[in-house]
């Protein structure tokens, strides 16, 4: 038996999943749009707070940990000097 359909398989899997991430999001936009903060901004917190605990729990190397702080300072750094540029 071949399995030469399994990566059709996975890449329509994988877009489905895409479209599915992207119709979330703008979901998302739409009741932030129509509630007030008071409303949204809570849950929005519940939800970003447990995705962080979440991946604290994930044992990683330290390679990664080392990669993923290289990528949080060139982000400030990058809104550092985006800040500074808009106070111009």
């Amino acid at each position: 038996m071949s399995d030469s359909n399994v990566p059709d398989f996975l890449d329509g899997k994988h877009e489905k999943n895409r479209q599915q991430r992207i119709e979330a999001v703008k979901h998302w936009v739409e009741y932030i749009k129509s509630e007030p903060p008071e409303k949204w901004g809570p849950q929005q917190n519940t939800v970003v707070n447990d995705q962080l605990e979440a991946a604290q729990s994930v044992p990683t190397s330290a390679s990664h940990q080392q990669h993923v702080k290289d990528v949080a300072r060139e982000i400030a750094d990058a809104q550092d000097n985006s800040d500074e540029s808009s106070e111009k």
